[in-house]
């Protein structure tokens, strides 16, 4: 750092001359006279314990000490306040407002005011009016009980609900009831119960001559069925559900539809599912689903499906009049079989080996291979590609976990691989019905579900298999007048349905 005299000028110009610092630069100044004028300001980290290092941690110890000493001492935080005794905190928890698991609770008593008079005694209340919810597998005897009704009472009442709803009372039913003054033991008389355990039934039971008596009125029910209808979108499961089709009706529909296409990947996003379900309304506004009747989807590419649930043959399963229409059963072609008795797919997964010569992977020689391979992930349901009886289900060499269904007329089916079984040989099977799930046992370089079928014993292609069974042998040419009946069927449903 410089001074201004730093600087002088010289003929019009600045001239730099030596610069001079603060330090004292007088002759013969050294270290003894700055020690002399700064004596107690010592560095204690030079001159360890001189006699001038001494002087200096002497001269801080007392500094030390005096600072200590004007320290005032410690002293608690004002505003804390004593603590309240429990009365104090027993009503600042009743003022408060919070659960009762967390301390909350009410009912502290209030100070008397002026215009406050004692009684003699406290009143007794002449009955109790409580209106519950009677819950799923709930008893109407069990919940008075649990009010404190005379249990007598209780075993009565219960016994009339039972006998006015025999086939059980729904879920979630609201009940009004009216129980009397309190008597001995605290128990108390039922004096009245309101509920309407069934959609058409209203039912009030009025204590009357010391018994009960039941009074049951009707209420009008609509069974129109209802219709929903929507796009598919991204997913159909989930449009179902944004449709408010409920979650066990949604899995039946998409059930029904894999009896005729791929549910997985065939239904485009501009499709319109239709859905007619079963459903009763009450004059209440109660309203309650039932099963699924009718499962259709109009398809911008292909063939829509019109499904409705029909029995024929002594059984009953989704249909089509096309099928109805169409003697025989079909093969698999290109997609899933006809609900009318064709072969269906028996895993939702795509061919991935076909029939005929090839090289096999493990044993490195080309050989017949005797069915098609579905490249299906390790897990996935397989089901019965048509109603047959199971006759091996065990294991069966290169074929690891196998089960067999025979189907008559000579016609067998396989399922190879399996990772694990749920059927037994004897055990009679349906369509659709599930056998097993997807493995990698046997010869197998990975999961997938080798299928076979054979005809006398003589493995033949799936693909363009048609079964010939004795009930087609019988019925070789459509019964024009059940298609009739399908057909009408099937239209009045649509036409009536509310959507």
């Amino acid at each position: 750092m410089y001074q201004w005299r730093d600087f002088r000028a010289d003929g019009g110009g600045a001239v730099f001359v030596s610069p001079r610092s603060f330090a004292p630069r007088a002759a013969g100044f050294g270290r003894a006279d700055l020690d002399r004028r700064h004596w107690l300001a010592v560095d204690l980290s030079r001159d360890l314990f001189t006699k001038r290092w001494w002087q200096g941690a002497g001269t801080l110890a007392l500094l030390v000490a005096i600072a200590i000493a004007v320290t005032p001492a410690p002293e608690p935080l004002p505003g804390l306040g004593e603590g309240i005794d429990p009365a104090q905190a027993r009503y600042l928890s009743d003022l408060g407002v919070a659960p009762a698991r967390l301390g909350g609770r009410s009912g502290g008593a209030m100070a008397a005011g002026p215009a406050v008079a004692p009684l003699a005694e406290a009143p007794v209340a002449n009955g109790v009016t409580v209106n519950a919810m009677l819950g799923a597998g709930d008893r109407i005897g069990a919940l008075l009980m649990r009010l404190g009704a005379d249990s007598g009472d209780a075993v009565r009442v219960d016994a009339l609900v039972r006998a006015a709803a025999p086939s059980g009372v729904d879920d979630m039913v609201p009940v009004a009831i009216r129980l009397g003054p309190a008597g001995a033991g605290g128990k108390r008389r039922v004096e009245r119960v309101s509920l309407r355990p069934t959609m058409a039934l209203d039912l009030g039971i009025v204590a009357e001559d010391g018994g009960f008596v039941a009074r049951r009125t009707a209420l009008p029910v609509d069974a129109t069925p209802r219709r929903v209808r929507g796009r598919v979108g991204n997913s159909l499961y989930f449009s179902l559900r944004s449709a408010g089709v409920p979650a066990d009706t949604a899995a039946e529909y998409l059930k029904a539809l894999a009896t005729k296409i791929d549910v997985g990947s065939d239904p485009a996003a501009d499709d319109q599912f239709d859905l007619v379900i079963a459903n009763k309304r009450s004059s209440s506004g109660v309203s309650k689903s039932g099963p699924l009747l009718y499962a259709g989807l109009e398809r911008t590419l292909g063939p829509s499906v019109q499904l409705m649930k029909w029995a024929s043959g002594g059984k009953a399963g989704w249909t089509d009049a096309d099928s109805l229409e169409t003697p025989g059963f079909g093969g698999f072609g290109g997609g899933f079989g006809g609900a009318s008795g064709g072969l269906i797919w028996p895993v939702n997964a795509p061919i991935t080996s076909t029939f005929g010569m090839r090289y096999h992977p493990i044993l490195h020689i080309t050989r017949m291979h005797k069915g098609i391979d579905f490249g299906a992930h390790w897990g996935q349901p397989i089901v019965a590609a048509a109603d047959g009886q199971v006759v091996r289900a065990g294991w069966a060499g290169g074929y690891g976990q196998q089960v067999r269904l025979a189907h008559g007329g000579g016609l067998d089916t396989s399922y190879n691989h399996m990772s694990r079984m749920v059927v037994a040989p004897g055990q009679v099977v349906r369509q659709g019905q599930l056998i097993g799930y997807v493995g990698s046992t046997g010869l197998s370089t990975g999961p997938h579900l080798h299928f076979e079928v054979t005809r006398g014993g003589v493995a033949v292609n799936p693909m363009g298999v048609r079964m010939e069974t004795a009930a087609v042998a019988r019925a070789p040419t459509p019964d024009t007048g059940m298609v009739a009946k399908f057909r009408a069927r099937m239209k009045a449903l649509l036409g009536s349905a509310r959507g």
